[in-house]
């Protein structure tokens, strides 16, 4: 949708016929700025994707107009389709801008992914062309700066999004200031299947109120705090010294109880000044803005106060030199608005007494206006001798004298008749009607006055608004550092140890956003994954035992760590990680035609095409949408290729029902294999929640069955055919293993021979590697005769 917003651009005393209105700006999803129509906890952006038609690169630009952040990337061809879909997922825009020459399978995934999607003209298509409007904005001679100079698909998408934003709010945007480059290798990558699996932003069903790992760790106190940790958790960092420095401020406020507790008391008071001063710079700020900016800046002392100790940590102290303390701006506004505003300044009742004479003269002349209407109500009454006689007014007939049926005998003839009502008339006179005149002029003089002076205000407030962003980012910092604290306190984490070994060592860890759903308390478990040794994990055991929870609580973890969190664990060593990527789940998409095992086999391509020495992959029962052999083979070729020929590969959680893998653990050096454990007494299955190493043969899966409701019909038959499963003699198996011997065997064996009975009665299924090599002698001494000649 867009809205146009007309405004009157004349006054209407000086037009000549009907009133000029001309379109101020005109709104769209990503350039909505009205504090009424967005979400505080989360960014509003403009996206733009462009892509270099020489090197197939792909830019994506987002500016937030509501505060002016304004930040780009780059992708390789290879990766445009998975990076669409991740960046839409982790930074939600509202609106994507795109070229008309755009592929069209990227436009329409955009627009799949729910965003509404804007097709702009093609004036700035040339990298020159767009360098030179954005050097144009920021008044610089080139991009150099920024370093975006020799990347023609970013440059194209920033020059994009901030002329569509230009054009639309008919302003210059004064307060976007600076590009960011935020280089893909700065960060661990989580795609958007990954956060969908862990559900690290939203619900793997997509409902608000699914919990979180950020709804769980959003402890913060201001919105801009909110918005600093989404960014935290969607975007890992690479970096130990800059995860150290976040650790270290976790722990200087975990620490530090009352220093904590003083500073979340304090930002409590603190207000949304990021967009603020957005509006500000845009014109749009209301006088309760003001009020709310300068009780912020009000809070600047008592923080650095409160934070003035000689053992801040880097992180916390870099927040609070971005406490810039602009002093003119408080007195100013204090001195200039009224202690109660209305929300706008539209009808008056803006500006305080004595900041203005002419305003107060004005004031004085309206008040005097209606002090002698009162007067003139009294006079009238003891003239006339009509008690109940009143002088009113409304927006139609102005200013009017009442008198009810009953008195109109004692009207004087003075009275000029103006209304008749069912209750009596109303009448006016020459010295009201001259009084009421005066009252209008005075009252539109005095609404037009401050007005002037309330935009006049927000002008000389908008040179601010860079100190104002370098407040809110300080503020952020502070706000996200000392929520992260209270959830460590709060849910007893611990602080992690973070290297860049390939190590991933957790003791007693548990799923943080399971363990406070948990009446009768989490069961930890232990991890270790190495690179070099423990590399892959096969992780068996029943249905519904924990598989699935463990390895998404071991990711988590790991995003928890490398965000700068405390973890959920008695101690935690991770080696960090540059990819995330997870196979858990099943999903049909329908509407592009896609089956489940098809969704599953995408994935996994992603995850193999993609994967690195320092990534962590989670997968979850590969292969089993298809038949068992299939997905047998699947899921051994995916082991052996995540194992590699190297002497490292990547940290992989490897859960399956295919107990076949297991003998894996043993044939390949760097894969381990574990279960976790139930205790079955015959009459009940209890699942004991603990990973312990070695494996099972067991699924439990009719149990599971049982306790979903499955009618006890169904679940009696199941048991019955499971027991003549494992005696070897199901119903119809002999016959579906002589047809594919057929297919292979040219002459058909003799029905009488007794290795073909003995290979008829044998369910390979059940063997294990070395049991099959000693039947497969056994077969062929009696196939030959060797045993017997022997003897």
């Amino acid at each position: 949708y867009k809205v146009a917003v007309c405004d009157q651009v004349e006054d209407a005393r000086d037009a000549k016929g009907i009133v000029r209105r001309e379109v101020v700006r005109v709104i769209t999803p990503g350039t909505v700025i009205d504090e009424g129509m967005i979400d505080s906890s989360r960014a509003r952006y403009l996206m733009a994707v462009a892509m270099d038609a020489a090197s197939g690169e792909a830019g994506f630009a987002f500016l937030d107009i509501t505060t002016g952040e304004f930040f780009v990337t780059a992708w390789p061809k290879d990766q445009v389709k998975g990076a669409v879909q991740s960046e839409i997922v982790r930074h939600r825009p509202a609106e994507c801008l795109v070229h008309h020459d755009l592929p069209a399978d990227i436009t329409r995934m955009v627009s799949e992914s729910g965003v509404v999607v804007t097709c702009t003209e093609d004036e700035l298509a040339s990298p020159e062309s767009a360098g030179g409007y954005l050097a144009g904005h920021f008044r610089v001679a080139g991009l150099e700066g920024f370093g975006i100079a020799a990347m023609p698909a970013v440059v194209k998408a920033a020059a994009m999004v901030l002329r569509y934003a230009k054009e639309t709010q008919r302003l210059d945007l004064s307060h976007v200031q600076k590009i960011a480059f935020r280089q893909t290798r700065d960060t661990c990558l989580i795609d958007s299947i990954t956060l969908r699996n862990l559900e690290i932003l939203e619900g793997i069903r997509g409902r608000p109120s699914d919990p979180t790992l950020f709804s769980l760790l959003d402890l913060t106190v201001t919105p801009l705090g909110s918005r600093f940790l989404r960014g935290m958790l969607s975007a890992p960092l690479l970096s130990v010294p800059a995860i150290t420095r976040r650790l270290d401020a976790v722990e200087f406020f975990a620490t530090r109880s009352s220093v904590r507790l003083a500073v979340r008391d304090l930002l409590h008071e603190a207000a949304d000044i990021s967009r603020i001063g957005g509006r500000i710079a845009c014109g749009n700020a209301g006088p309760r803005d003001l009020l709310a900016l300068a009780r912020t800046l009000s809070l600047i002392p008592a923080l650095k106060s409160t934070l003035a100790d000689p053992d801040l940590p880097g992180e916390l102290a870099g927040a609070c030199a971005d406490l810039v303390d602009e002093d003119w701006v408080v007195p100013l506004i204090e001195s200039a608005i009224a202690d109660d505003p209305p929300a706008t300044a539209r009808n008056g009742g803006v500006i305080r007494q004595g900041y203005d004479r002419t305003l107060d003269e004005l004031r004085q002349h309206a008040v005097s206006g209606k002090e002698w209407i009162a007067l003139l109500q009294q006079r009238e009454r003891e003239k006339t001798g009509i008690k109940s006689l009143k002088v009113g007014y409304n927006a139609v007939f102005g200013y009017y004298i009442e008198v009810t049926k009953p008195n109109i005998p004692l009207v004087p003839a003075s009275y000029e008749r103006k209304q008749t009502t069912s209750s009596g008339e109303r009448y006016t006179l020459p010295e009201l009607k001259e009084q009421e005149a005066l009252i209008a002029t005075a009252e539109d003089r005095l609404g037009s006055r401050e007005r002037e002076l309330f935009l006049g205000l927000v002008g000389k407030l908008a040179p601010a608004v860079p100190a104002l962003q370098s407040v809110a980012g300080g503020i952020a910092v502070l706000d996200g550092m000392a929520g992260l604290a209270e959830a460590a306190v709060r849910y007893h984490y611990t602080r992690p140890v973070i290297d860049d070994s390939s190590v991933i060592l957790i003791r007693e860890g548990r799923h943080p956003v399971v363990e406070p759903g948990m009446a009768g308390g989490f069961v930890p478990n232990d991890t270790l994954l190495s690179g070099s040794s423990d590399q892959v994990l096969i992780i068996t055991g029943a249905n519904m035992a924990g598989k699935s929870t463990y390895m998404r609580a071991v990711a988590l973890t790991v995003v928890m760590a490398q965000a700068g969190s405390f973890v959920p664990a008695a101690h935690a060593r991770i080696g960090v990680v540059d990819r995330i990527f997870s196979r858990v789940g099943a999903f049909d998409d329908l509407a592009s035609g896609q089956s489940t095992f098809m969704v599953e086999m995408l994935e996994l391509a992603n995850i193999l095409n993609n994967v690195t020495n320092k990534s962590l992959v989670i997968l979850d029962e590969i292969g089993r949408g298809t038949s068992t052999l299939d997905g047998y083979c699947i899921a051994r070729a995916v082991l052996e290729y995540l194992h590699g020929k190297t002497s490292s590969g990547p940290r992989t959680l490897f859960a399956t029902h295919f107990h076949e893998l297991v003998p894996a653990g043993e044939e390949l050096k760097r894969v381990r294999t574990y279960h976790f454990a139930v205790k079955d007494t015959g009459d009940e299955v209890i699942f004991l929640r603990k990973l312990i190493p070695g494996a099972t043969d067991r699924s439990y899966g009719i149990h599971v069955a049982s306790l979903a409701g499955v009618p006890q019909r169904a679940i009696i038959r199941a048991s019955a055919l499971m027991e003549e499963y494992m005696r070897g003699d199901t119903p119809g198996r002999g016959r579906v293993q002589r047809y594919t011997q057929m297919l292979l065997v040219d002459t058909p064996p003799s029905i009488d021979h007794p290795v073909l009975s003995e290979l008829k009665r044998l369910d390979p299924d059940t063997l294990t590697p070395r049991e099959a090599l000693e039947v497969l002698y056994s077969l062929h001494d009696k196939a030959t005769g060797t045993r017997e000649n022997e003897e």
